[in-house]
């Protein structure tokens, strides 16, 4: 499996300001933690880093940041976005200890589906309820993602997040209610449209539950005034 490295510089300068520079520079703040070391601040190319974000491994998977001339093993924490332009603020990454585990989203890749009897069949719609999960593990056996087999769904399955196979190593950092979610689902197109139409019925009634309220409120409001009027 190839080694996903993203190169960057240490920074001295700190503080809004500097980092707007830096944006308008073609750069993007960052900072790495952890691993019983300090915390050092870092700028990244633009380029580089929107080429890498690309890279669904990017996300789930160790990482090797290269600062000048050393190499950390890391994983990527947290990324903040601006709110309109498709553009970076700043990146988190967290250095890891090989002996110590890590809790990661890792996303999950389904197989098979077209080969299913459910897949071969027209008009059912196979829904892929959960994407990602997360596990927690040691850096070693941390998946760049998971598989889901669903060669053999059929019409009318459902598959609950506790059926996932996970590699040896790996567990869900998942509650009991989590795990009985569905994850796959499969179902005639006309069974998910009816489901949809009474999700929005029983929408449409609480709004209208609430509407209805409203005036009652403001006659038991006006009723009250004209008493204190009267008195």
């Amino acid at each position: 499996m190839a080694t996903v490295e993203i190169n960057a510089e240490l920074r001295n300068d700190k503080g809004k300001g500097a980092s707007r520079r830096l944006r308008r520079a073609g750069q993007v703040p960052a900072v790495v933690y952890g691993g019983g070391k300090e915390p050092a601040t870092l700028t990244l190319d633009e380029n580089e880093l929107m080429l890498a974000l690309s890279n669904e491994a990017f996300y789930s998977k160790i990482l090797e940041l290269k600062v000048g001339e050393k190499r950390q093993k890391v994983v990527l924490r947290d990324i903040q976005r601006h709110p309109v332009r498709p553009t970076v603020q700043h990146v988190d990454f967290q250095r890891i200890v090989a002996t110590e585990k890590v809790r990661m989203n890792v996303p999950l890749h389904f197989v098979d589906q077209d080969e299913s009897p459910a897949g071969k069949m027209s008009g059912v719609v196979i829904s892929h309820q959960i994407t990602a999960v997360e596990v927690s593990c040691l850096p070693e056996h941390l998946p760049e993602f998971i598989e889901v087999d669903l060669s053999t769904i059929d019409v009318g399955d459902t598959i609950p997040l506790s059926d996932l196979k996970l590699p040896d190593g790996v567990i869900l950092a998942a509650n009991e209610v989590e795990l009985a979610e569905p994850m796959v689902t499969a179902a005639h197109v006309q069974e998910v449209v009816e489901e949809e139409e009474e999700v929005e019925e029983l929408e449409g009634e609480a709004v209208e539950g609430e509407e209805g309220e409203a005036p009652a409120e403001g006659a038991a409001s006006e009723d009250g005034g004209k008493g204190d009027g009267e008195s």
